[in-house]
């Protein structure tokens, strides 16, 4: 079992930049490939970024590519997601998620188990 605990999203201004966190439990988040998420309203979730078990290998959105950064620490349990130039279709609210499979079915939300409550991020044009 495996919790998820986002935090730092909130509002910014267009061109801005966010750093998400999301802080797991146990002690096994190394043996998990981790995902980010996001729903705007109105719209089904949609993937983000998703990173290996050891940070080795990421996947990426096309619509972040560049802009977003995925990253973690195994030593303290932590997902981030760094987020730069920030454009107002990126409001929504971010899910991190854990699986225990990184390779194949890139970007579904399928390979994942574990769900974070989420982290609203806002973003002003």
């Amino acid at each position: 079992q495996v919790q998820l605990v986002e935090s730092g999203g909130g509002l910014v201004q267009a061109g801005g930049s966010l750093r998400l966190s999301c802080a797991a439990s146990g002690r096994t988040f190394s043996s998990y490939a981790m995902g980010w998420f996001r729903q705007a309203p109105g719209k089904e979730r949609e993937f983000v970024a998703e990173i290996s078990q050891k940070g080795y290998n990421t996947h990426y959105a096309d619509s972040v590519k560049g802009r977003f950064t995925i990253s973690r620490d195994n030593a303290n349990n932590t997902v981030y997601l760094r987020m730069n130039s920030l454009k107002p279709k990126d409001t929504a609210v971010y899910y991190c998620a854990a699986g225990q499979v990184y390779y194949g079915d890139y970007g579904s939300s399928r390979k994942y188990d574990y769900w974070g409550q989420g982290t609203q991020v806002s973003v002003s044009a």
